[in-house]
């Protein structure tokens, strides 16, 4: 397993970080996910050690906070030291008027109520999970800060953020001296490339690493789906609310993303997924790629992604099949790549 630097800070984390949405299923939402038991749990979290991969994501509404339980119990078989926790804040997790947000009253009762569900005195790295433009950000990122200077978070990240939301709070950070964002987790994979236009030059200005999540496309680059058969009966894709509340993919970018990766998997030997998430690795800023797993025989599958390569003609290959019309300014800026150059 190869590590990787989280962005402008001296933090390693593997290529790959394990994510436990899956864990704790108790609503519709995270049901149609997975319903993995504890003892799935435990299994899976050995595994993922021993391959390398001691980086786990959370958050505290996954699962109403059940998630982080079960991680914390998963984890409580292991050396703290061992491993790295990710998990996030600002979501609405009660019904108070002050259950959500990023504000300083919200992050320390999240933070505090995290810290008692994972089993833990501090997490790796703390990301609020959205922006919250009711909150000052001096406020929030103030309150991140003295998680920092108080040993309750390692590092601070971000989620979900447009470009200029993270260039105001790196800019506030600057001003005062605090800690300041090292990572944004963020949607990319080959059906869904957003993040190039804006939020990955930034990245590579202001040195910010990227957490995927999702980059097989919200499900939609398992494998499982063809032009010919659609959606098979099994894909959580089947669930209105799945569906609705993730990325929309029209169906013909999506097959013919999908013939590109078939033609590949016949050169390689490896799987659609495998290939989905290869390419998402190769892509610049990212740290990492977040994945999840049903199962033993996902999770393993899912680790083939990496120790290999794709060639430049196959990379190229796949970058002209998902390519997609970009909005404005960034099709203007294309036209004059001379002083706009694209990521490397």
């Amino acid at each position: 397993m190869e590590y990787r630097q989280l962005g402008k800070s001296g933090l390693k984390v593997p290529e790959l970080c394990f994510g436990a949405g899956t864990f704790g299923a108790s609503n519709e939402f995270f049901k149609a996910w997975s319903e993995t038991t504890q003892a799935e749990a435990d299994r899976i979290v050995g595994i993922c050690i021993d391959a390398g991969v001691n980086f786990f994501d959370t958050a505290d509404v996954y699962s109403d906070g059940n998630s982080e339980i079960a991680l914390g119990k998963a984890l409580a078989h292991h050396q703290r030291e061992d491993v790295l926790i990710s998990t996030k804040a600002t979501f609405r997790l009660g019904k108070g008027p002050n259950d959500v947000g990023s504000s300083r009253y919200h992050l320390i009762q999240s933070l505090e109520r995290s810290l008692k569900r994972l089993g833990t005195d501090y997490v790796d790295v703390y990301h609020l999970h959205a922006f919250d433009a009711t909150t000052p950000v001096e406020e929030t990122l103030n309150t991140l800060d003295k998680f920092v200077r108080e040993g309750k978070v390692r590092y601070i990240a971000v989620s979900n953020f447009s470009g200029w939301h993270l260039m105001k709070s790196l800019s506030v950070s600057e001003r005062y001296g605090w800690a300041r964002y090292v990572g944004q987790q963020v949607y990319y994979s080959l059906v869904g490339r957003d993040y190039e236009w804006e939020l990955m030059p930034l990245a590579l200005d202001q040195g910010v690493g990227a957490l995927v999540w999702s980059p097989l496309g919200w499900g939609r680059l398992t494998g499982k789906i063809r032009r010919e058969t659609g959606i098979p009966k099994q894909s959580r894709l089947n669930s209105k609310t799945v569906a609705d509340n993730g990325p929309q993919v029209p169906e013909e970018h999506l097959y013919k993303v999908v013939d590109a990766i078939d033609e590949i998997a016949k050169e390689t030997g490896k799987t659609v997924p495998q290939i989905a998430l290869n390419w998402v690795l190769g892509r610049p800023t990212v740290s990492t790629v977040i994945v999840g797993a049903r199962n033993e025989e996902q999770l393993r599958a899912n680790l083939g992604a990496v120790g290999w390569k794709l060639t430049p003609e196959q990379v190229q290959k796949l970058d002209t099949a998902s390519e997609v019309p970009l909005a404005y300014p960034y099709w203007h800026q294309r036209q004059f790549e001379e002083r706009n150059p694209r990521p490397v």
